[in-house]
């Protein structure tokens, strides 16, 4: 079965923390208790990942229908993000699902991990590579982004070029046809675009592979938190909680994210920053991996996550 290239949905979770956060401090908190974190004892233990106003999460899209079904599933995309609430700065570094590395002991692929032993597994997996301390993730399933853009009335993406598949075998069916150009696009759309791998005729698709589609995934993450958060989008906040609670799973504290909305409104979209783990691909035998430069690695970490590294 052709594996599923569902990735840049994750980034909802940006956009539903903020508006959802924010929502439920009116309903419940008054302004002045969430600024000062008068929110109950969430302050009485030192956490590892709220570093001042930032916050580190690991950003996972599960290969499955179902976030609530992804127990033994690969992980489709990995995105460990900081979001600073003071400046509004969003550092997300991707890293690639082949990237060969230390999992469960042995060294495989990085998207088995979240296979062999769940959100923790894949946690301590990223962890151990990039010597960070690592606690908090948010866990989301495929249907997310067409629940998000039909909720928002789509989204406005430049199509690189022309994207055409078809593979009836795959669990659903694949029909993927976008013709180049700006355009908007509806959830099926937007889901399709995100799948794309290549042409059936292979002579149009991604030169550089994986890498290729990360950035396709990153340019989708600015474009639709950018327009989620447009206030025309404030009324339709009902659907967009009704979605976050059936595809996102996360171990967040919802104190926290209630402490972050009084800044909440500071997150700039033009302020994030992406980056994907400097490497290539490479075979080891019959089998393709993601080969990552440790050096330059761990420059872009000190640069990105500075405040989170392991001493």
């Amino acid at each position: 079965m052709k594996k599923k290239f569902l990735i840049a949905f994750i980034a909802s979770f940006i956009g539903f923390t903020i508006l959802y956060s924010t929502v439920l401090n009116s309903l419940f908190f008054n302004d002045q208790a969430v600024a000062t974190g008068d929110v109950g004892d969430v302050d009485d233990v030192e956490d590892v990942n709220i570093k001042g106003n930032k916050i580190l999460f690991l950003l996972m899209g599960v290969d499955a229908q179902s976030v609530k079904k992804s127990k033994g599933t690969r992980t489709d995309t990995i995105m460990l993000t900081s979001v600073d609430l003071e400046t509004g700065q969003v550092n997300i570094l991707s890293i690639p699902r082949d990237t060969r590395l230390s999992v469960n002991g042995k060294l495989d692929k990085v998207n088995a991990a979240h296979a062999y032993g769940g959100p923790e597994m894949s946690i301590e997996t990223i962890s151990d590579f990039l010597a960070i301390d690592l606690e908090y993730y948010v866990k989301v399933d495929y249907q997310i982004v067409q629940d998000l853009v039909e909720a928002i009335g789509g989204v406005e993406i430049e199509v690189p070029f022309l994207m055409s598949y078809k593979d009836p075998t795959a669990d659903p069916p694949l029909n993927i046809y976008l013709e180049p150009g700006l355009q908007t696009l509806n959830g099926k759309q937007s889901h399709d675009f995100l799948r794309f791998r290549n042409n059936n005729s292979y002579t149009v698709g991604y030169d550089d592979g994986d890498v290729g589609r990360i950035q396709t995934q990153q340019y989708f993450v600015k474009e639709l938190v950018k327009q989620t958060l447009k206030p025309k989008n404030i009324l339709k906040i009902p659907a967009l909680i009704e979605t976050y609670y059936e595809n996102v799973e996360t171990n967040i504290p919802i104190t926290k994210m209630l402490k972050a909305a009084a800044s909440a409104g500071k997150i700039d979209v033009e302020h994030i920053n992406t980056e994907t783990v400097p490497g290539e691909g490479q075979y080891i035998g019959p089998v393709s991996y993601y080969i990552y430069e440790r050096e330059a690695t761990n420059l872009l970490v000190e640069q990105m996550f500075d405040e989170f590294i392991l001493d």
